[in-house]
């Protein structure tokens, strides 16, 4: 009895280990996906400054229109070829 009761023990171990790994694995996707997700996103934030400040959106008006600090504006646009006003 004590064998089965161990033999038990590793196996239902193993099944829940087997769940563990492939959820680990599906958030890891997930994850990745996101952060790529978030890079492509950032890229078109900073180009849609960029696109704003060179149609003459001054710097003033784009710093409340996107939540970003004057400096943070100030670095994307340099970044990118543009000088601040």
């Amino acid at each position: 009895m004590a064998d089965d009761l161990a033999a038990a023990v590793r196996a239902y171990e193993v099944a829940r280990s087997a769940v563990t790994d492939a959820r680990e694995e599906e958030a890891a996707r997930i994850v990745a996906a996101a952060k790529t997700g978030v890079v492509a996103a950032r890229k078109r934030f900073a180009d849609a400054i960029v696109a704003a400040a060179r149609s003459g959106s001054r710097q003033v008006d784009i710093v409340p229109a996107t939540g970003y600090s004057r400096e943070r504006v100030r670095q994307i646009l340099r970044a990118n070829g543009v000088e601040a006003d």
